[in-house]
């Protein structure tokens, strides 16, 4: 048997497992389907959370998903409140569009090929596949499981039917799996690169392309989708909006669009046209012996083919989980450019100079994963008293001693440059040495991928104020009565950090953080439906940065708490400042990289170097000075190009709820890089995940080695 069959026949098997997979997720989520089941069934027309009907709306507004004049007669047609308001809108985009519908989806249409296989001198077709940039075509993985099947296949555009119910002119496209090929078996998705046309331009340049966005609020449970693709080899169809989301999973959707096999790595639409899956099987009834089952009931077999089967509903992969995937990969720069050429949306895009403005709000429509929650801390409720005095050295140095930071041993790559980090908060039950070790690895894998050296951990600073930072906040939470906030909600913990915040700012960063993400303003009361009081009115901004973002209530609240003592209260901010100092170079030339609250405490720090040291490079990577409420208190006051650094960058993910404000675009911040990256699920606020980007890690090498 040659090579060609036994691939084949592995390839079939791989479509098979997806389609078992499928199928237990399906079984597994039951109990959520059938919940928003009941719902859609009891008139809820999309039975999602409350915050993620808002983003998707205001998503749909600002795509351009209705007209105006439609929005506005309907809306005012009746008294309604916010939530109703926002599922109207989200219902007029499923009934009533504007007429640029037609044609959006004509262009959509047109990115979408049909992949045929050569074998044993036969042209078949195998399955769908749509252009995700001018020069890289995604479908399924087990439709193309690897680079010597992908070079087996071609790709046809325009084999459809003509507004004439003519046969179009099909052109073929060689894959080019040599110049680039990634794929995943568990989220069943292979990006190829697509050869040139005749005339040597890319095929996106003829066809079009999709724009794929990392931001997740494309979509909420109840809304129709749209699939274009080549079910079972036909020419071109599509299944148009009948049809529901019902399950969203970590990294899959469920629906119920009709659709057949042939149609796996198609590309699965909302009604803006936006990408928000990769469709890749459907789902079989099974009996309760777990076999699949034909249309007439009976157990089907190997060999029946899949069209007897009785597909239940299907499912596709998230758009967002496949790009945070591909985020992740260690690219050499030739291939990491071509992932650049996805676009800014797509947060791959490593090498812009300013950051993509993003539509408003950025972030999703649809709840996000959450991150486990911050490490356990205490607090004390309003009205506890908390004990009074300073914080002595002795306290501190039974952790990691009096002066915790680490010098380097020497400069970086031997030249005249120090590179110094600089960390955010929670780090106080952290080994400094550890910490050092980890931000180097991360800035490591961004510079291989740069094409630049590694760095000796060694030969970095790593000043620590953790412990001291801790010891002041906790000291003035510490009683016997203290309560861990394990054992309260976030919106609770957050009245107690609003209670004694020192300059009565915490409800002011909050409010602030939750209004720059899309939070409405002018809705019902902040305190409906959550009890009286402040946990009421800080529970809505805590619930939206939180389904806006990849962070949830917890380190929300505790990051703000931090960011509001550090500012607020003097000896706070000077012992930190000090701390920092005590582990700083004297002299020569400064790259200092910051991450958090460490981008606070960094800015402030450039107003106290010493004259000797010259700042040539500044990093901020997480960082929330785009806040008013964070940069107004600076050392600086307000926006203010940092003092004598020679070169900024700001590196900031869009569902990092701590990067809210970025990018920076205050003129007042004076000249500056910002670098939007997509950092990896659960790990959005990760330095060691913005290090890994090869645009930030290139940065700072090549200001480390001179070449810039």
């Amino acid at each position: 048997m040659d090579r060609m069959s036994v691939t084949g026949r592995s390839n079939g098997e791989l479509h098979e497992q997806a389609a078992a997979e499928a199928a237990r997720r399906y079984e597994e989520s039951t109990e959520e389907r059938e919940r928003v089941e009941g719902r859609l069934a009891a008139g809820v027309r999309f039975p999602d959370d409350p915050e993620a009907l808002a983003v998707r709306a205001d998503r749909i507004l600002d795509r351009g998903g209705l007209s105006p004049s439609a929005v506005v007669a309907d809306l005012h047609g009746e008294a309604m409140d916010l939530p109703d308001a926002n599922e109207r809108i989200i219902n007029l985009s499923n009934e009533l569009q504007a007429w640029s519908f037609l044609p959006r989806g004509v262009r959509a249409g047109a990115t979408v090929a049909r992949i045929t296989l050569r074998r044993d001198g036969r042209e078949l077709p195998h399955g769908t596949g749509f252009l995700v940039s001018p020069r890289l075509m995604m479908t399924n993985h087990h439709v193309l499981p690897d680079e010597g099947f992908a070079r087996h296949c071609f790709a046809e555009f325009n084999a459809q039917i003509t507004a004439d119910n003519l046969p179009d002119t099909v052109v073929r496209v060689e894959l080019d799996p040599g110049s680039f090929f990634a794929a995943d078996r568990r989220l069943d998705f292979a990006l190829v690169a697509v050869a040139p046309v005749l005339d040597g331009r890319p095929p996106g340049e003829i066809f079009g392309w999709n724009r794929l966005s990392v931001q997740l609020g494309k979509l909420v449970l109840g809304e129709k989708v749209n699939i274009i693709g080549h079910p079972q080899g036909r020419l071109k169809e599509i299944a148009l909006r009948d049809n529901a989301v019902l399950v969203r999973l970590d990294d899959f959707v469920h629906y119920t669009t009709d659709t057949e096999p042939g149609n796996s790595g198609s590309p699965v639409f909302n009604d803006q046209w936006e990408v928000v899956a990769l469709h890749h099987s459907g789902v079989p009834k099974k009996d309760a012996q777990g076999r699949v089952l034909r249309k007439d009931g009976r157990p089907w077999k190997r060999g029946d083919g899949d069209d007897a089967i009785d597909w239940v509903a299907n499912e596709g992969v998230r758009i967002s989980s496949v790009l945070k995937h591909l985020a992740r990969l260690d690219l050499d720069p030739g291939r990491r450019a071509l992932l650049a050429e996805m676009g800014p949306d797509s947060g791959l895009d490593q090498s812009m100079g300013t950051a993509p403005v993003l539509p408003s709000p950025a972030g999703p429509g649809t709840p996000p994963e959450r991150t486990t929650p911050p490490e356990r801390t205490t607090t004390t409720l309003p009205g506890v008293p908390a004990p009074q005095g300073p914080v002595t050295a002795a306290s501190e140095s039974r952790t990691v001693g009096p002066k915790a930071g680490l010098p380097a041993r020497g400069t970086a790559f031997g030249g005249r440059r120090h590179l110094v980090f600089l960390h955010g908060r929670d780090q106080q039950s952290k080994e400094p040495v550890d910490l050092r070790r980890n931000w180097t690895a991360g800035l490591n894998r961004g510079l291989t991928l740069a094409a630049l050296p590694p760095l000796d951990p060694e030969d970095v600073w790593f000043p620590f104020y953790g412990t001291r930072l801790h010891d002041l906040v906790g000291g003035r939470e510490s009683t016997a009565e203290a309560i861990g906030l394990d054992q309260l909600s976030a919106a609770v913990a957050a009245e107690a950090f609003a209670a004694e915040s020192p300059s009565g700012s915490y409800e002011q960063l909050l409010y602030e953080a939750a209004a720059r993400a899309g939070m409405p303003q002018d809705g019902p009361a902040a305190t409906e439906g959550f009890g009286a009081g402040l946990v009421g009115a800080l529970h809505r901004p805590l619930s939206w940065l939180a389904a806006r973002s990849d962070l949830d209530e917890w380190t929300i609240a505790t990051f703000l708490r931090d960011v509001d003592l550090y500012l607020g209260d003097g000896a706070v901010r000077q012992a930190v400042l000090d701390s920092v100092l005590e582990t700083m170079p004297a002299d020569g030339e400064l790259v200092l990289v910051t991450h958090s609250l460490g981008t606070v405490v960094g800015m402030d720090l450039l107003t106290r170097l010493p004259d000797g040291l010259e700042p040539v490079l500044l990093v901020t990577a997480g960082s929330p000075l785009g806040m008013d409420g964070v940069n107004g208190r600076l050392l600086a006051h307000g926006p203010h190009r940092p003092p004598r650094v020679r070169d900024w960058v700001n590196v900031w993910c869009p569902t990092d709820a701590v990067a809210i404000g970025c990018p920076l675009s205050d003129e007042r911040w004076g000249k500056l890089t910002q670098l939007a990256v997509a950092n990896g699920r659960d790990r959005a606020h990760d330095i060691d995940e913005y290090l890994a980007h090869p645009g930030a890690a290139g940065e700072i090498g090549s200001v480390l080695t001179g070449r810039a």
